[in-house]
């Protein structure tokens, strides 16, 4: 697979890891504001060497998920219903992007209405990435 067609899908999975817990019969109630995300992904292309991004937006993550799952769906993107245990919410998801088969399964620990973590590992093809999203709200924007 050409490498920048193979870099849509990998963005695709790191942006779908937030989006998909919309499938939880309950979100967690996260609030609004000024949230800080930093993602660390590794692809299995390139072992050892993880990417990591950090940005600060003002957000309303329990709706952002909602609108993103939606667009997903209308996309042909499947989702296995969710299990919540405690505070961690386990599902899975299924995808086509540019003809490639993508699954991925993604684990949610919610701290607070103002923290939580998803490590999310997926799979296109013979290729593989492990992310883990840290978010923290800063504060109101």
């Amino acid at each position: 697979m050409h490498l920048n067609r193979w870099s849509k899908a990998v963005a695709l999975l790191c942006v779908t890891a937030i989006p998909c817990l919309a499938i939880a019969d309950e979100l967690p109630a996260l609030r609004q504001g000024m949230w800080e995300f930093t993602r660390t992904v590794e692809d299995s292309i390139a072992p050892g060497k993880p990417m990591r991004m950090t940005n600060k937006n003002c957000a309303d993550p329990t709706a952002d998920m909602k609108k993103m799952n939606a667009a997903l769906k209308g996309q042909g993107c499947k989702f296995s219903p969710s299990v919540k245990t405690g505070n961690t919410y386990t599902f899975e998801s299924e995808c086509t992007v540019q003809g490639v088969p993508m699954k991925s399964r993604s684990v949610m620990a919610v701290e607070s209405d103002s923290a939580y973590k998803i490590d999310v590992t997926s799979t296109a093809g013979t290729r593989s990435t492990k992310e883990v999203l840290v978010a923290k709200r800063l504060g109101n924007c």
